[in-house]
């Protein structure tokens, strides 16, 4: 949350301590230790802006009645040089406590100085995130599931970086394996066969008209070159040629959808470098392993597994997750990330508690390593799931999405709900100019406001770089629901680093467009009072600072004009 309200809450609890104390030392409450004193925001503000139960916890230690308790608190209670103004005793003994006028001019002050950087924390300052996402195969395009995952990743990763955390993007490239394997095995048959060789594709490889696209390139590069070279150096060739155009083309559609990685990491390099072995040297050191029927199987169980798993198979290869565990090894072990975050399907729940069994049997905490589970996106036209594009009749790729829907509304509405419930994708709404689409909602409101600016600077009002603003002049109920809206961003920030959950921030910009809609249908700022323009100018500025904010942490624009 931010300093101001950190502030005015811990005001709140020092009091409320100083006036138990206070009545203790005048015998109006007896002696006994205080309990701590928990304080919240009331579901209706006509109740106050902050409550205390305080009176009715204390009423077993103090023997008494919460009303008279609450009496004594009250009687007893100094407000002044803090945040609040008055105290009111309602029902069995809550105290409900009023906010002053200095609070929300100083909220408002406070946005304005701090600018673009209002939002931020430095909660985790000193800390070092990596956020892993996408990781897409690097075999064939990106689905919908990786753009959901990419918008995902993305404003995690910035989430963490306004909570203070130092963060790095990474995308894994799973360069080896089984995929790679049948990459090139596709890729061979498709150059065969472009050179009349009959031979079928197996059902299991991979059908994509990028394959044959791969496979013709290469035959009109290198022509029949390869065709009575060996099946492994042929293989080799058009992997070798094949998969860095598809890794460019991943990087290229990514930037599309405005996502810049710090790292592409390469799972041959686990591999090459022996780091794959070395974890599984480190296990077996350490008394992890044993041998069963010629694998070398990895005590899961001891580490709460559900059982053992294979690490090595009788014929000498590595299973998928030695690979996976030297590479979170090297995360958080050879580089020192405090934290690291892997974003991935919801199929993936059962290869977590693996990962994390042999990451605590390599002596790392496994608490660092947090996985995202993400569900299933599901594309709706017409009230319809699709799965096809009407243009190719294909599967809809990330590509062939942004063609269909603005990159603002892809990541926007992606990102609306939490990675745990399952995604249903408006096409239609995605596109509609109109306040039932939540982008366009929360881009309209910016506009609105610099809207209001240009109209007051055409008729002689400009608003000061220098904020001057008086107390006690937005006292409409929409003013300070906005300013104490706006008042929560920081602590929005913090919840959702803390949650692993940017959706909480892309909520905020809905509630907080929504707030100053309704400020606006109620109060005017083309007014003849002056001091109260100004204070109104001086609310749409912050409210226009933190909506920035907020759509600029989710790489979606706010536009001037709409």
């Amino acid at each position: 949350m931010s300093v101001l309200v950190k502030k005015a809450e811990a005001q709140l609890q020092t009091a409320i301590e100083n006036a138990i104390k206070k009545a203790q030392a005048a015998c109006q409450l007896p002696e006994a230790e205080l309990l701590p004193i928990k304080t919240e925001i009331p579901a209706d503000r006509k109740n106050g802006d902050y409550s205390t139960n305080a009176a009715m916890a204390h009423a077993k230690a103090f023997r008494m009645p919460p009303v008279k308790i609450a009496g004594a608190i009250m009687e007893n209670l100094e407000l002044d040089g803090t945040y609040f103004e008055k105290c009111e005793c309602a029902g069995a003994g809550f105290l409900n406590f009023t906010l002053s006028e200095k609070y929300y001019s100083d909220i408002l002050c406070d946005v304005i100085e701090k600018g673009e950087k209002y939002g931020h924390s430095d909660l985790f300052k000193g800390k070092r995130a990596l956020v892993e996402f996408v990781s897409a195969n690097p075999t064939g395009p990106m689905h919908v599931g990786n753009a959901r995952g990419g918008a995902m990743g993305d404003c995690l990763s910035e989430v963490l970086s306004w909570a203070g955390y130092e963060t790095e993007r990474e995308f894994y490239i799973n360069d080896g394996g089984n995929q790679i394997e049948k990459f090139g095995l596709s890729l061979d048959i498709r150059y065969r066969q472009h050179f009349g060789d009959p031979i079928e594709m197996p059902e299991d490889s991979y059908h994509g008209q990028d394959i044959i696209d791969h496979a013709e390139n290469f035959a009109g590069i290198y022509g029949d070159k390869y065709i009575n070279a060996s099946e492994e150096e042929r293989r080799n060739a058009l992997v070798n040629y094949a998969l860095p155009l598809n890794i460019e083309g991943l990087e290229r559609d990514l930037l599309k959808y405005k996502i810049k990685y710090d790292t592409w990491f390469r799972e041959s390099t686990l591999h090459n470098s022996g780091a794959a072995k070395r974890v599984v040297d480190l296990l077996t050191e350490k008394g992890y392993t044993y041998e069963s029927e010629g694998a070398l199987w990895f005590r899961a169980e001891q580490f709460g597994c559900d059982k053992d798993f294979v690490l090595k198979r009788s014929n000498g290869f590595y299973t998928y997750i030695v690979p996976d565990i030297a590479y979170h090894y090297n995360k958080l072990q050879e580089r020192s990330f405090d934290l690291a975050v892997d974003i991935l399907g919801a199929d993936h729940h059962g290869y977590v508690p693996r990962l994390k069994a042999a990451l605590t049997a390599l002596g790392i905490n496994p608490d660092r390593l947090q996985v995202v589970l993400m569900q299933m996106v599901r594309l709706v036209k017409d009230g319809e799931v699709i799965k096809a594009s009407k243009r190719s009749g294909k599967a809809i790729t990330l590509v062939t999405l942004l063609e269909e829907v603005p990159i603002d509304a892809a990541r926007f509405f992606f990102n609306m709900r939490e990675a745990n419930s399952h995604c249903d994708f408006d096409l239609d709404l995605a596109v509609e100019e109109s306040s039932q689409n939540p982008v366009y909602y929360c881009q309209y409101a910016h506009a609105r406001i610099c809207s209001i600016f240009r109209k007051m600077e055409e008729n002689g009002t400009v608003l000061s770089d220098e904020v001057q603003l008086k107390e006690g002049l937005l006292t409409h109920e929409t003013e300070k629901e906005l300013i104490r809206f706006i008042a929560s961003l920081t602590g929005e920030t913090e919840a959702a680093a803390k949650l692993l959950d940017p959706s909480k921030l892309t909520r905020y910009a809905v509630d907080l467009a929504t707030c100053f809609h309704k400020f606006y249908n109620s109060c005017h700022c083309d007014i003849d009072d002056e001091g109260l323009k100004t204070a109104r100018l001086t609310l749409c500025k912050a409210t226009a600072i933190t909506l920035k904010n907020v759509l600029g942490l989710l790489k979606v624009d706010a536009p001037e004009k709409m």
